[in-house]
């Protein structure tokens, strides 16, 4: 599923292929989308930059024009050579942009995108989600200590929230996804389930050291100039095995692989997302006020 390495990794695609291009053709099955186009035609727009902000996916076009989009659990952006066949369907198409300049045309295609909107500098600081998003953990400029700041400071407003869920807040750190909150709570043996009045400064940090390390890991560059959506082989672990690749997401009933006990899962949340974690390695932590 989408999480924030998936976006960062289209983004340098996107951007290592169209970034700097000339758009060609611009081709979109969404209405508003087609309006703008309508109005004030992509072609002929030169692609300035494509960027991840953690979750969201921004590419910025000359004339203070700017498509967001976000995956949600089924999006993907693919990269095509004039002519390739599409691995999805055409029914699945949301936008195409096509673009070159001369030494290489591309086609970048959107699947099962459910957000995606044009904004202009002004309109996207005013009505999109984006601008109120926390520290993007794949921002260069992200500490880990900026990481606990924000932890902290919404624990302090928000006691009673649970970690697991804080986790997944994106006002409060920016690219944060299911698979990465069960599996870096595990790393910091912190129960997920625990209020933030029991979360110490030092799990604190270890919580964000732990996110941006395992994110960081799952952005290395590659070489791959085809599909640009993550395969799936997201890893935790040191473990080479594909079936071993991570330590509690999606393993319930399983042997933990540091201690033997069985992992869990709970739902959690108003979303009631799945939430793994070892009850061994994740020891509860009583509450003053339970």
């Amino acid at each position: 599923m989408p999480e924030g390495d998936t976006i960062y990794r289209a983004a340098r695609a996107l951007q290592k292929a169209i970034g700097g291009k000339v758009v060609t053709g611009f081709e979109t099955g969404l209405a508003k989308l087609a309006r703008v186009d309508d109005d004030a035609s992509l072609a002929g727009r030169t692609v300035e930059k494509v960027e991840s902000r953690g979750k969201w996916l921004l590419i910025y076009f000359s004339g203070d024009l700017i498509l967001v989009t976000h995956m949600l659990m089924s999006g993907s952006w693919h990269l095509y050579r004039p002519g390739e066949r599409w691995r999805m369907g055409r029914n699945r198409m949301r936008v195409v942009i096509r673009a070159g300049d001369g030494n290489g045309d591309w086609e970048a295609v959107a699947f099962n995108v459910p957000i995606a909107e044009f904004h202009t500098t002004r309109s996207l600081e005013r009505s999109s989600q984006v601008p109120k998003l926390g520290p993007d953990i794949l921002a260069d400029e992200f500490t880990v200590a900026g990481g606990v700041d924000r932890l902290a400071a919404y624990g302090r407003e928000h006691p009673d929230a649970e970690i697991g869920v804080v986790l997944l807040n994106q006002r409060v750190l920016a690219g944060l996804g299911n698979v990465y909150k069960s599996e870096l709570a595990f790393a910091a043996g912190v129960n997920p389930f625990r209020k933030m009045r029991t979360i110490t400064t030092k799990e604190m940090m270890a919580l964000v050291e732990f996110a941006q390390r395992y994110m960081k890991a799952n952005v290395v560059d590659g070489k791959d100039e085809g599909i640009v959506t993550y395969a799936g082989n997201r890893r935790t672990t040191h473990a080479m095995n594909r079936e071993e690749r991570l330590w509690v997401y999606r393993r319930q009933g399983q042997e933990c692989r540091r201690c033997g006990a069985v992992v869990m899962m709970r739902k959690q949340g108003e979303q009631a997302r799945s939430t793994y974690w070892c009850p061994q390695c994740q020891p509860w932590v009583e509450d003053a006020a339970d």
